[in-house]
């Protein structure tokens, strides 16, 4: 058995392709998308707000990196704080959560240009006085990152690649739910900065209504009749989740984390086009 969070030859397909011994369905009927590190990359934008949280609620020397919430995210929230304030008593830690939260909220809401979601504006984002994206290096200013608009313009500058774009493809045939650890709201947040609420079918998460990810994506396929969807994710507890909940399991190898086995592996977002087609 590989080491947990090491990837194994023999339990990892290459990159766009299924696993020989995976259980990928033979026909799915759902896709289901994690958030953090598998569609975006916040923890620029987030690790900012978050420092600004603890410093202002008893911890005036921490600093909070994106390396430490990339390492994190995807864990419900509470682990989140039990790893990030260990020294803190339960109580203290979830007042600062939830003015991180206040925080995170505000600052994605500023930072982020929001996508026009009509028809007639579709394909515009408004980017107030100034866009974030230098045009010689195709970096957002924020993230440092080569993200979506580095294939559209127009796009989430914190999504990765095609994104936004393979959303739409894959919604015109299947539908295309999300499922995260996210507090309340987070999800909402990312709809509202990529335009691409009517793509997603249903959403849920741990800051709705306190459940596990596997849960979840359980309680998802369930209201929404699947039999065979499939979870895609970047983290061994996107991995474990999907486990739990008993649907195949996608790797988003270019995200935050590593996983001990999968179904099937993805090197970017676009190349779930191939394995559900």
């Amino acid at each position: 058995m590989p080491e947990e969070g090491i990837i194994s030859e023999r339990t990892m397909p290459k990159e766009g392709r299924m696993s020989k011994e995976g259980k990928m369905p033979e026909k799915t009927d759902g896709i289901i998308l994690d958030v953090d590190g598998t569609l975006w990359d916040s923890t620029g934008i987030v690790a900012k707000a978050w420092t600004r949280a603890v410093r202002e609620n008893g911890c005036p020397d921490k600093t909070v990196t994106p390396e430490m919430l990339q390492a994190l995210f995807g864990k419900p929230m509470n682990v989140i704080a039990d790893n990030l304030l260990p020294d803190l008593t339960p109580e203290h830690r979830q007042q600062i959560m939830k003015v991180c939260c206040v925080y995170e909220q505000r600052a994605l809401r500023e930072e982020l240009p929001t996508r026009k979601e009509s028809d007639a504006d579709r394909g515009r984002v408004d980017y107030g006085n100034q866009s974030s994206r230098d045009d010689q290096t195709g970096r957002d200013d924020r993230t440092g990152l080569r993200c979506d608009s580095d294939c559209n313009e127009e796009a989430c500058p914190i999504c990765y690649p095609k994104v936004t774009q393979t959303i739409r493809e894959l919604a015109g045939k299947l539908p295309v739910f999300i499922v995260s650890n996210c507090q309340a709201g987070y999800i909402e947040m990312f709809l509202e900065k990529t335009g691409l609420s009517d793509c997603i079918t249903d959403f849920e998460c741990f800051g709705n209504n306190g459940k596990s990810k596997g849960e979840n994506i359980r309680l998802v396929s369930e209201r929404n009749g699947l039999k065979t969807p499939i979870y895609v994710g970047d983290t061994q507890g996107d991995c474990d989740a999907s486990t739990e909940a008993g649907v195949a399991f996608v790797y988003a190898k270019y995200g935050f984390g590593t996983v001990d086995h999968a179904d099937a592996v993805i090197g970017e977002f676009a190349e779930l086009r191939e394995i559900i087609s």
